[in-house]
């Protein structure tokens, strides 16, 4: 290596473990580790992790990269961070952990979103919030601690983003930035500060808050305790970082207004960047900030896209004939020949993919969404093999990412191209399904490094390695592929399409009482 290179080091603090990648200051990825860790569920609905799992994870990746690239610490020129996102780490005055971290997918605090809607009404903190109040989201379970472990709320100093608890854990110092923050919903989206107004609604004292940055701007420096554990440089720079849906769009090159991305990984999130912050008076999308300064984030997502196909090839995998003729191939390239053997519109069976319920379906009238929605193979008949139900799974999932595509598109937001990645943009059959189903051309990338990657650019940015964030994606993002709609197969799906949007209207009531039975 280099004595003269620059490195960088991207750390995401995920849901099911964390990865630390060192990328150099071309923006190649030079090394990379993972380390898994538990989920927590001791009630149904409740979803946790130990913050102290995810440090030991941190520290094992750091050092594991900084041995696999023999990059000297004193390479290291900036840190950035990201993670999941809404997840509440509740800090006592001498910063140990008074409990479990509660994370974006518990849904324990619908009552909170009540009282929240009661406080301020339903359409007017969308208004004030630019987003819903939903289970899971930060503010909720500030609330949800008060009212149900008062013993711990009375001991509680700080509150902190699972990401910004490894800053603190790398730094000792309480900071966060303003895409991550925007998802507490505590936060004025358009001042990237926070809500006096909230705040005061909620009575939420301010000071159990961090300090709040831009993602690009340095936080903090690592302490000399961390730098004894990671072997990293004490006072190596920190950066703000961001959450990973922003992150993960700095990583795909999404910076500038009107550009859009399709991430298909076990969620479908759709989402652009834009000069201006914006809000659906439905509820139907996030507007986060951005971690391009001076930019905002507007999101639309489904909770089963890639997740979908795990499912069917975790339950039934691929076929005999397709694992004899395909052998040495992995199971999902293996389920993407036996699509590719049926036409477009799967001779009519049809998927909807709702799983585990979903927050954003069209023309849902409710606070919180669908929780009662599932999953639904629709029009089988004899015609139909296992072929024709992993093509319907994928062209269900590319129905629901269209969905998703039309609210932006009425927010003004629109592209001919659309930046495809996650497990998703592995699959060339299922690029050119979504090709033909959103009448877009579909771009993949040279990176599929993820949320870490996008951290990585972010500190580049902090510690001036690259000018700002648009040299830091020109210099280290790559279109690799396009894939284009074919023109036969618009007309099809555009009508499969409408009918896949009545199917659930046809279907929500009776959701609800297979629920109740």
């Amino acid at each position: 290596m280099s004595l003269t290179m620059n490195y960088l080091i991207g750390i995401d603090i995920g849901t099911t473990s964390a990865r630390t990648i060192i990328v150099d200051e071309n923006g190649l990825p030079v090394a990379s580790s993972t380390m898994e860790y538990p989920l927590i569920t001791e009630k149904p609905g409740w979803s946790e992790q130990n913050p102290e799992d995810w440090w030991n994870a941190v520290v094992f990746t750091i050092k594991d990269v900084l041995k696999k690239s023999n990059i000297s610490p004193s390479g290291i020129s900036c840190i950035g961070l990201t993670g999941q996102m809404h997840g509440s780490v509740f800090l006592d005055k001498l910063g140990k952990v008074i409990r479990p971290a509660i994370l974006w997918n518990d849904q324990r605090t619908f009552k909170q979103c009540d009282k929240i809607y009661d406080i301020f009404g339903y359409k007017e903190f969308i208004k004030l919030s630019y987003n819903k109040a939903l289970p899971g989201f930060t503010a909720t379970k500030i609330l949800w601690l008060a009212e149900n472990e008062p013993e711990n709320y009375k001991k509680l100093h700080k509150i902190l983003l699972p990401k910004d608890y490894i800053r603190y854990k790398l730094s000792q110092s309480f900071a966060t930035e303003v895409s991550d923050a925007s998802g507490t919903i505590l936060m004025d989206i358009p001042r990237r500060t926070w809500s006096n107004t909230i705040l005061e609604g909620l009575q939420i004292d301010k000071n159990i808050l961090p300090d709040l940055y831009e993602s690009t701007d340095i936080t903090s420096k690592v302490s000399k305790e961390a730098a004894m554990l990671t072997g990293l440089m004490q006072g190596t720079p920190i950066a703000g970082g961001g959450s990973d849906n922003t992150t993960g769009a700095v990583g795909s090159g999404i910076i500038k207004d009107g550009l859009i991305s399709d991430s298909i990984g076990t969620s479908g999130v759709v989402f652009a960047s834009s000069d201006r912050p914006a809000y659906d008076s439905e509820g139907r999308t996030h507007c986060w900030c951005h971690s391009v300064p001076g930019k905002w984030l507007l999101v639309a997502a489904t909770l089963s896209a890639a997740g979908s196909l795990k499912w069917y090839a975790d339950v039934f995998g691929p076929s005999e004939n397709a694992k004899l003729k395909n052998q040495g191939l992995s199971k999902y390239q293996q389920l993407d020949k036996q699509a590719e053997k049926i036409s477009a519109g799967s001779e009519g069976l049809m998927f909807l993919p709702y799983l585990t319920g979903e927050r954003y379906l069209s023309g849902i009238n409710s606070r919180f969404g669908d929780p009662y929605a599932r999953g639904v193979f629709f029009g089988i008949s004899y015609v139909h093999n296992q072929n024709h139900f992993v093509r319907a799974i994928m062209e269900g999932v590319a129905y629901s990412q269209l969905d998703c595509l039309l609210i932006l598109e009425e927010q003004n937001i629109s592209s001919e191209e659309i930046i495809v990645f996650g497990g998703g943009a592995k699959s060339s059959v299922w690029k050119q399904i979504i090709a033909d189903i959103m009448n877009k051309k579909i771009l993949t990338l040279n990176i599929e490094e993820g949320p870490s990657y996008g951290a990585a650019l972010i500190a580049g940015v902090g510690s001036s390695i690259f000018t700002d964030m648009d040299e830091a994606v020109k210099k280290a993002i790559k279109v690799i592929s396009r894939t284009s709609p074919i023109k036969e197969n618009l007309e099809k799906y555009r009508n499969f399409y409408k009918l896949h949007r009545s199917l659930y209207e046809d279907l929500k009531a009776r959701f609800k009482e297979l629920a109740e039975l």
